[in-house]
């Protein structure tokens, strides 16, 4: 495991670190920006054939992002076995697409919130962005590949700008808002 020191957003970084934490930021004001002044019950709607959700996609985004980061410190151990996932594994991960009862989306946009700065804290103290683990044997990964932090980070970044665009739509539909146009 990596020598990791975190660090508060206080602390400073520049370059290539400074411009991926950046960039992540823009991506995530973007999906928070999706669901401004909506009610919990708005944020739980359906309003496409798709069966995404407003705080469903947050949900989800929050824990991809706490998943991967874990991923940066220990490896393999962080993903579980994602080959080996039963029926009642893939219902649970179904779970994180909806507002269920009693989430509200002030609590959904909080837990995002943690597991950011703890993200942002994390690359901040992150020693390397070279530092790497292997991937799990699964047909979406390139048979013994490896990430980096920095590839990992990259991860985050990509499925938080996808599911942002996702958001955007989905708010369109809602109330005709748009967040991106």
């Amino acid at each position: 495991m990596p020598d990791i020191t975190t660090h508060d957003e206080t602390t400073t970084v520049t370059g290539e670190r400074a411009d991926l934490l950046d960039t992540l930021a823009q991506h995530r004001t973007m999906l928070r920006y999706t669901t401004r002044d909506l009610t919990d019950e708005q944020a739980g709607l359906r309003t496409t054939e798709s069966a995404l959700c407003l705080g469903g996609i947050i949900k989800h985004v929050t824990s991809v992002e706490r998943v991967w980061a874990a991923f940066i410190v220990d490896g393999l151990a962080a993903l579980g076995d994602v080959t080996d996932m039963t029926d009642e594994d893939w219902a649970e991960r179904a779970e994180e697409f909806r507002m269920l009862p009693g989430e509200t989306l002030a609590g959904v946009l909080d837990r995002y919130a943690e597991v950011a700065r703890a993200t942002d804290a994390l690359m901040r103290g992150l020693p390397d962005l070279d530092v790497s683990h292997p991937l799990p044997e699964a047909p979406w990964f390139e048979a013994g590949g490896r990430w980096t932090a920095r590839r990992t980070l990259l991860h985050i970044i990509g499925e938080t700008a996808q599911h942002a665009g996702h958001a955007d739509i989905i708010r369109e539909s809602l109330d005709g808002a748009l967040s991106m146009g």
